[in-house]
């Protein structure tokens, strides 16, 4: 299983290092000492700790400016293969990413909950928002 250094882990979760130790000490997250001494996080917990984060956003009101890019970097949160196509949960920040691909790709790229994946969007129909001020 994929672990991530707390630096690492704050950076996935959009959050300082700092704020990551305080809820590593709060029991919001477990932690672990990797081979090294070094605090590390369990990439399945990051996971499932970066869902409820998103989970917790406060609503934005009305949209008066939007443009989304077009690679997510994010947490595979969920695979749910068949014996021939996948689905791959991405959480990007506050993003849910989901991609349907073989499940021959799924496996050959080892997607499973807690691993570091970007979700690459090509699209030929893109909307722009722009909230009222």
């Amino acid at each position: 299983m994929a672990t991530y250094r707390v630096r690492e882990a704050a950076q996935l979760l959009g959050v300082s290092d700092d704020t990551l130790r305080r809820w590593i000490d709060a029991d919001r997250i477990p932690a672990t000492s990797d081979p090294t001494g070094r605090l590390v996080v369990d990439g399945a917990d990051l996971a499932k700790l970066a869902e409820d984060a998103a989970a917790e956003q406060p609503p934005v009101g009305p949209v008066v400016g939007a443009s989304a890019r077009n690679r997510f970097v994010g947490l595979v949160t969920r695979v749910v293969r068949d014996t021939v196509m996948a689905q791959v949960d991405l959480q990007a920040g506050p993003h849910r990413v989901v991609s349907l691909m073989s499940r021959e790709a799924a496996d050959a790229l080892g997607l499973e909950p807690g691993v570091l994946a970007v979700a690459t969007i090509k699209s030929t129909n893109v909307g722009i928002e722009v909230p009222q001020p």
